[in-house]
């Protein structure tokens, strides 16, 4: 029995409605995540086209930057926001600034024009995933939750499904303009079922006390980092540009500290560290997602350069991989909520993840599909649980008034780990790709020793070689015409050494997850949240809030 059944109070649930509307909500929630992840798996295949349309290909990963840079730094914001003036309006304002900012890059008609708006989509973004998993912290109690959050890791794995295959029928018969527009139908269902259906619990005489030093010093510490990842992916991480961003944003990090520290009602409270369930989930969290990182950027681009796969048949090769990551996400939830057990079952996943990753440490361009798919599988199984499991013991763990907050630092540090995982990876990759290995690749493809030169040939290029569509004769001119199919051969070998070495990143950081979580001390899931909490949590009394979250008739 929990300290909290010994009370012997009633149950009450944040967001009492009856069982109808709250699965109804929970549907438009849903939505609002699968617009989000439909997004990116939508895009990121057709970015190289729309680069090219838009003569970009010089900012490609500008696209990309903008919309990580604006979507991170509004995470804590929104979750900080959320807790005191409630999960709707905040969900809200982030569903139609997604919108506003997808309408615009589908008419975008210049690449600096397409990078300012998908800034604009991830001020909007920020908000749809950690306040969507605090609104399920709203619904359910912690003993429930894991049943409906493992559904989380469903939605990203169905949108990886669906969303290249979108992405490419509407590239190729109508334009890729449309693909933003994809978002419009799905969020405005979602926008509307939210507004009609979703109370609004919020704290009692909250006010407005946003930490603004705070959010300009996170700004300062986050922006400047993201943008320096995304420099060093193009060129080094010595470039002066690289070090001054890393600089501007270690001594925000520092100013950070220090006025969170002391401020009255910090955007990140730093003694949420102290809680040892959210800390641990943290480290675990980022080592975990920076682990799998490596394999989500490298294996579609194996697929296209290796195998010679489109951008959206490269997307459909990983199902093993997402069916893996769908039925053992769902799987640990359905566990969790059940047996309230999941520091081991944590472990277990990491140590899958890691196996997965050491698999792949194995891959070779010969390598038969069979094969791939059993190692893609084994990895999708360790990576399901970590898409739901932290975010349960978080909510658990920390007071309910907290509850946005935590979800949302939570979220922030998985993006931070992402942004990490894959410039790490990939500047080791470009690190390990060089023409010495290129050169006993080709040798051993069958070429005569004596006729493949010690440094790289007048007009060998592997930027040319690696985009989707080349021909060899793009990246091998002044390359005899009877050496071509023995420098293909060999430049594919090569590439594939150079991913699997780099997979080694990804083992590394996932083995520290692993360790890291046997530092969890594991605490029973509580099966209430009472009405007498809610009040200590400064939350409008029982009866308040069961007036406020009575849904409309029409909603019934």
């Amino acid at each position: 029995m929990t300290a909290e059944d010994a009370l012997g109070a009633p149950a009450h649930p944040a967001i009492e409605v009856n069982s109808r509307a709250r699965f109804e909500i929970l549907g438009a929630i849903l939505l609002a995540l699968f617009l989000g992840a439909l997004d990116q798996t939508i895009v990121g295949p057709v970015l190289p086209t729309i680069a090219k349309d838009l003569n970009g290909i010089d900012l490609y990963t500008w696209v990309v930057t903008s919309y990580l840079v604006t979507s991170t730094a509004a995470i804590p914001i929104y979750g900080k926001l959320s807790d005191l003036y409630g999960r709707k309006p905040l969900l809200i304002i982030g569903i139609i600034l997604f919108l506003v900012g997808s309408v615009l890059s589908g008419f975008s008609q210049t690449m600096w024009q397409l990078i300012a708006f998908r800034g604009v989509q991830g001020l909007g973004a920020g908000a749809l995933f950690p306040i969507s998993l605090a609104v399920i912290g709203d619904l359910f109690t912690p003993a429930e939750r894991g049943k409906y959050q493992g559904l989380f890791g469903a939605v990203f794995g169905i949108a990886f499904l669906v969303g290249p295959f979108i992405g490419g029928v509407l590239t190729e018969n109508l334009s890729w303009h449309y693909i933003f527009f994809v978002n419009l139908p799905v969020g405005l269902v979602s926008l509307i079922l939210i507004w009609r259906l979703l109370p609004n619990v919020r704290r009692a005489g909250a006010r407005f006390t946003l930490d603004i030093p705070g959010v300009v010093l996170l700004t300062l510490a986050v922006v400047p980092a993201l943008v320096a990842l995304t420099l060093a992916e193009t060129g080094s991480w010595v470039d002066v540009p690289v070090l001054a961003s890393f600089g501007v944003s270690l001594v925000a990090l520092i100013a950070f500290l220090f006025v969170e520290a002391r401020a009255e009602d910090p955007i990140i409270p730093l003694d949420l560290f102290r809680n040892r369930t959210f800390a641990v989930s943290a480290v675990a969290t980022l080592f975990a997602i920076f682990g799998f990182s490596t394999l989500i950027i490298f294996l579609p681009l194996w697929f296209q350069v290796v195998k010679g796969l489109s951008p959206t048949a490269s997307g459909y090769a990983l199902f093993p991989f997402l069916f893996g990551l769908i039925f053992s996400s769902i799987a640990a939830g359905q566990f969790v909520s059940r047996t309230g057990r999941y520091k081991y079952l944590l472990a277990g996943a990491m140590a899958v993840l890691t196996l997965g990753l050491v698999l792949f440490t194995n891959l070779r361009a010969e390598t038969s599909d069979p094969v791939l798919w059993l190692w893609m599988l084994i990895a999708g199984l360790g990576v399901g649980p970590t898409m739901a499991i932290f975010t349960l013991i978080v909510q658990n763990d920390v007071d309910f008034h907290r509850l946005g907050t935590a979800t949302s630092d939570l979220t922030l540090i998985r993006q931070i780990g992402t942004s990490l995982g894959l410039t790490v990876a990939f500047t080791f990759f470009r690190n390990n790709l060089t023409w010495p290995l290129i050169h006993n690749s080709v040798v051993a493809a069958g070429a005569p020793e004596r006729a493949v030169p010690a440094v790289a040939p007048k007009g060998f290029d592997i930027g040319s070689l690696t985009a989707v569509g080349s021909t060899p004769a793009d990246a091998l001119a002044g390359v005899p015409k009877e050496l071509i199919g023995f420098y293909v051969s060999g430049f594919h070998e090569a590439f594939t050494l150079a991913l699997a070495q780099s997979m080694w990143v990804g083992v590394g950081a996932a083995a520290l997850a692993t360790v890291t979580v046997f530092a969890l001390k594991e605490k029973p899931l509580r099966a209430h949240f009472h009405a007498d909490q809610a009040a200590r949590a400064g939350l409008a009394s029982a009866p308040a809030a069961t007036v406020a979250a009575t849904p409309k008739p029409a909603a019934e």
